[in-house]
Parts: structure tokens; C-alpha cells; sequence
């Protein structure tokens, strides 16, 4: 491999920190982009909080996208599992009359039965039965997830290992899975969208912020093939891979 010195810059400005889940460091300089989904996750949710008096949003990051979905229920509440996005929650949404609590499992919610009229969950996994535990009767659950073949692309040209774990999650596994549980579905939608990297270094960003896509990640362990997609960007521009999105509305019966 022939010494190219905008890729060793990339491999040097991918080791900048990442917090919460922001990624405006790429996404507003323009380095990735994303194909559009038919359905908006937040034009759904928000006139169901407008009408809830009390709500959970599960799996909050950083608090970045609850803290846009004001006003809020007199009762809100926020989980978060991933350690170093507890502190950036709560710094940015305490102040705004949000709880925020660090969690093991999404099967064990801190919570009373019946606590919420509304739960929201962006891309956290979740306990069907656990959820419905603490939503009231008629309570509505929303939920946008991430499908088991998302980003499987990244892994291919990597050469590293598929994790099959989630290969089974995908729409019609989850709606099946709801409906046991005690669930009417009132809505349910899936796509497979297309993610476009401008630059290897907002691809790297980008690895950093999911470790669990290619387990332990390290650059160097892997700069043969990190290079032949940044050989594929010089070429045509940008390298795109394909994500994998499900939503469902459902009702607690």
C-alpha cells in the first residue's frame, strides 16, 4: 500500500471521542448522508406525548432526541443502559424535569406496573412483557428498531465476522412477538435505507459509535481493507451500505 496522506489524516481524526449519540460531527459537515425513510419516527411520537401524562423513553442516548419533543407529560422518565451516556443524559435533561436512570436489562425497568400512558423507544431493545408491565391499560408503545441485517455490508467489506444473533429481528418476528404478549398493533412498517459515506474517516466515526457491529475494532487490525473502501471513495465518491429500520405502534390490550 502506497503512502497516501489523506488516509493516514482519516486513521489519525477517527480517534477524536465520541459522546451520547451525536453524530452532528459528520453528519453536519455533510461526510454522511441517509437515504429517507417513508415514515418520520418523531412526527409520530410527538402528538402522542402532546396528548400523555406520563411517558418513558427508552434507551436515551445522550438525551439529544427527547430533549427536542418538548413540551413534555407532567411525568417523564428516560433509561439508559450504556454507562458513559448517563452523565450527558441527565446534564442535559434533568433541568428540563426528566428522570433519568442507569439500567442493566431492558427486562427489568425500575418502574411500578402501570406507570406510563406512553413509552417511547428509538433503537433500544426492549422486553415485550416487561413493557407492557408498566404501560396503563390502553397504554401505546412506539417503537423504531434497527433490523438484524443493518450495516451487514460494513462487515462484508471489512472481512469480519457477521454476528447472527439478530438475524431473526426483523418486522414480522417483532409483531408476532408483541401480539403474544398482550398487544394490538396499530401500525407496522419496514425499509431499508440507504447510508452514503463521503470520507473513510466518518466511516471510522462511525464504527466507533456501534462497537457491536464488528466486535473489538481496531484499525489496525483491519487497514488492508479500510483502505481498499477508501480506494473505492476516491473513485466514485462514496461508499454506501444498507441499514435496516422497522416500526411499530402498538396498543396494550
Amino acid at each position: 500500500m502506497l503512502k497516501d496522506q489523506s488516509f493516514e489524516s482519516y486513521l489519525i481524526e477517527s480517534e477524536k471521542p465520541f459522546l451520547g449519540w451525536d453524530f452532528s460531527y459528520i453528519t453536519e459537515t455533510g461526510r454522511v448522508s441517509y437515504s429517507l425513510l417513508s415514515w418520520s419516527y418523531g412526527s409520530m411520537v410527538l402528538p402522542l406525548i402532546q396528548k400523555s401524562t406520563s411517558m418513558l423513553d427508552m434507551g436515551t442516548g445522550g438525551g439529544e432526541f427527547l430533549s427536542k419533543l418538548q413540551p413534555f407529560p407532567e411525568k417523564v422518565c428516560a433509561t439508559e443502559g450504556y454507562p458513559p451516556n448517563v452523565p450527558v443524559a441527565k446534564e442535559r435533561l434533568e433541568p428540563l424535569g426528566v428522570e433519568v436512570y442507569q439500567i442493566g436489562e431492558d427486562d427489568l425497568l425500575p418502574f411500578d406496573d402501570h406507570q406510563f400512558d406512553l413509552i417511547i423507544n428509538k433503537h433500544e431493545s426492549y422486553s415485550p412483557s416487561e413493557v407492557r408491565r408498566v404501560l396503563t391499560d390502553d397504554g401505546i408503545f412506539v417503537t423504531q428498531q434497527v433490523g438484524g441485517s443493518d450495516y451487514v455490508d460494513i462487515n462484508y467489506a471489512l472481512g469480519a465476522p457477521v454476528n447472527d444473533e439478530f438475524s431473526h429481528w426483523e418486522l414480522a418476528y417483532a409483531e408476532k412477538e408483541l401480539r403474544e404478549n398482550g398487544f394490538e398493533i396499530l401500525e407496522a412498517k419496514e425499509e431499508f435505507p440507504i447510508q452514503r459515506f463521503y470520507d473513510i474517516g466518518a466511516l471510522l466515526y462511525y464504527l466507533k459509535a456501534i462497537p457491536w457491529q464488528v466486535p473489538d475494532f481496531k484499525s489496525e487490525n483491519y487497514i488492508a481493507q479500510l483502505y481498499k473502501i477508501h480506494e473505492i471513495i476516491q473513485l466514485k465518491g462514496y461508499f454506501d451500505v444498507k441499514q435496516h429500520r422497522f416500526l411499530l405502534k402498538a396498543k396494550k390490550k
